[in-house]
């Protein structure tokens, strides 16, 4: 059977609603301490909308999407040598509510160069923008779910929460899952960081174990000696309930 059956065949079966997900371990939408959430969450309650089969089944990638170095963020915007920073490699797997491996999948990167500094004109941090960095990756997880990044770890950054407020090292990432109803977009943050304890947006997570969730550890085992060191971060998607009750799917 080749991916291409494989991913269709994949999809077709997933018919049933995904689990809801768990809001006792998200973050509140409104967070006085991380001022800009004043503005920017809901005012009234939220609402729960019935799954199309479009958002249970959809999008489909393929390998034919990726460019050959979309996944190495060391070598994909350089120019004129290589970027300036620690090199690293972001790795781990895609999985699913059940612990199963999500294949094919869409993972995207992006992040600030060595200075803490991101390739974006509203960025006027002082830091220097690397002219041989573009901190924007992409890769598609393979049949057991695991991807892989090659990049610079980037640095903290200030910004203007209260006085002297400065973000952990961090990448967005951003996966798509088997279908829309799965999309996630995360923060993955680095062991041994002393940002990450004091940082506002961290500690508008209720729950602990779900911001170590958030924090890869160093991976000696997967590093390449005398070229870059690794950190392991395995991303968990919704599971899926495919059981049917009074001729309607439902959520639990």
């Amino acid at each position: 059977m080749t991916t291409k059956q494989s991913n269709s065949d994949q999809r077709a079966r997933m018919t049933g609603e995904y689990f809801q997900r768990d809001r006792n371990l998200q973050p509140p939408a409104y967070t006085p301490t991380y001022k800009t959430s004043i503005t920017r969450s809901p005012q009234k309650a939220l609402l729960s909308l019935e799954q199309s089969l479009s958002e249970l089944t959809g999008p489909v990638f393929s390998h034919n999407d990726i460019g050959a170095l979309d996944h190495d963020m060391i070598l994909n915007y350089a120019t004129d040598g290589e970027p300036i920073g620690q090199r690293i490699i972001v790795h781990g797997r895609v999985i699913d509510e059940s612990g199963q491996g999500v294949s094919n999948t869409l993972v995207e990167a992006w992040q600030a160069n060595a200075g803490g500094r991101y390739r974006h004109k509203k960025d006027t941090y002082l830091a220097p923008i690397d002219p041989n960095f573009g901190g924007c990756g992409r890769c598609l997880t393979d049949d057991e779910g695991y991807y892989f990044f090659r990049t610079i770890k980037p640095g903290p950054y200030p910004w203007r929460n209260y006085v002297n407020s400065w973000r952990p090292a961090h990448i967005h990432l951003s996966v798509f899952g088997p279908s829309f109803t799965q999309r996630l977009i995360t923060q993955m943050y680095f062991e041994g960081d002393p940002l990450i304890d004091i940082c506002p947006i961290v500690k508008t997570i209720p729950d602990d174990d779900a911001i170590k969730r958030l924090v890869a550890p160093l991976d000696l085992n997967a590093s390449i000696p005398l070229d870059c060191r690794a950190y392991k971060f395995d991303i968990v998607l919704r599971g899926r309930r495919s059981t049917l009750f009074e001729n309607r799917l439902e959520g639990n």
